[in-house]
């Protein structure tokens, strides 16, 4: 039963939906690291509900860090934050109802009914905060490196936004992305996203999509061949998320209908430096940054809490029967899922550069 990721940066969550609060702890953390309050505040507030395509469900997020902080600065010692919870109604859930595409019937299964159900518990998108919370240092630590994370809706429903792929400058699309509370790169497909959510929320349903990430400014050789390579660590991470159930590195699955000759990336030296002439690969060879910007898309799911009638059972009971499921939920939570990956990414992040080069590459700098 463990909920610790990372190996030598290693970040802890806890806290239930309905519990007295939510919370992160990150150990491994080099010293010296700047705490930016604003900034931590401005990223809860991403993931916080705002308007008719989010939950009601609006948490303060008053978070307070008991420990690893001291001036202002991390100290090197475990960095532990608490999100208290003050929004809650439990009277909405009713235990042994198994609600479809939740995780009640397996918490059940594998804690023996101990678990808390209210809300999800411990499953719940709430506990996320904590996430964002600890990823808003760890982002702040980053670019101190040069290095920067960006993610938006891609697709939801028949509205797209532009790739990262089609831009001519994927570093200012992910810097722009960092001060939007609605993550797309082109401003028009904002309104058509919006309207897509708000279709499904009048039929009482609800819609998922395609959300794409880019991570700039990542030096070569950070990775390992096989079973810690980029792309596992990167998916060990953004798996971890209930909502993620894909993810392509790249071309992805459109690599199954090409030919090598174009989908290759060919090597050229620009300015002393190597680089690929295209990035169908995403920034990743052998398990390795190449130095290319990391992209990949993710597929989220529609929220599984709807409105409508469904066929379910009562595993108390041991009954077939049906659910109308109550209380307060997202018709999408592709918005709000963004700076969750961003803040995963960016836990792992530190990590994988943490074994390559040792915690105080934050404190001294990239080689050069």
């Amino acid at each position: 039963m463990k909920n610790t990721f990372g190996q030598s940066v290693c970040t802890t969550i806890f806290g239930e939906s309905h519990g007295e609060a939510v919370g992160v702890v990150i150990d491994g953390l080099a010293p010296g690291i700047e705490i930016d309050k604003g900034f931590i505040e401005a990223q809860l507030s991403k993931r916080r509900p705002s308007g008719k395509t989010d939950t009601p469900r609006v948490e303060k997020d008053d978070y307070k860090i008991l420990s690893g902080i001291f001036n202002g600065k991390t100290t090197g010692t475990p960095i532990a934050i608490v999100i208290p919870n003050e929004n809650t109604k439990s009277s909405d859930y009713t235990y042994g109802m198994a609600r479809p595409s939740h995780a009640d019937y397996t918490a059940h299964e594998k804690y023996h009914g101990y678990e808390d159900y209210r809300g999800g518990g411990h499953f719940s998108g709430r506990v996320t905060a904590g996430l964002v919370a600890g990823g808003a240092i760890a982002i702040s630590a980053l670019k101190k490196l040069g290095i920067n994370i960006g993610t938006h809706i891609l697709k939801c429903g028949n509205a797209c936004d532009q790739s990262f792929n089609n831009t001519e400058d994927i570093e200012k699309s992910v810097l722009n992305l960092q001060d939007k509370a609605f993550p797309v790169i082109s401003s028009e497909a904002e309104e058509t996203i919006r309207e897509e959510i708000s279709k499904a929320s009048a039929e009482k349903d609800s819609i998922g999509g395609l959300i794409e990430t880019a991570i700039t400014g990542v030096p070569t050789g950070v990775g390992e061949p096989w079973f810690d390579s980029v792309e596992s660590t990167l998916s060990h991470a953004v798996f971890s998320i209930g909502g993620i159930k894909g993810i392509e590195f790249g071309l992805g699955l459109d690599f199954a209908s090409r030919l090598g000759s174009t989908a290759n990336d060919s090597f050229e030296y620009k300015n002393g430096k190597v680089i690929t002439t295209t990035n169908n690969n995403g920034g990743i060879n052998g398990g390795i940054t190449n130095g290319m910007p990391i992209t990949f898309t993710c597929t989220v799911k529609p929220t599984p809490s709807i409105g409508k009638e469904q066929k379910t059972v009562d595993f108390i009971t041991g009954e077939n029967t049906t659910l109308e499921i109550k209380g307060r939920h997202d018709p999408a939570i592709i918005r709000r899922i963004c700076v969750v990956i961003d803040s995963v990414c960016a836990l792992a992040l530190c990590d994988m550069l943490s074994i390559r080069y040792g915690t105080d590459v934050f404190l001294k700098g990239l080689p050069q």
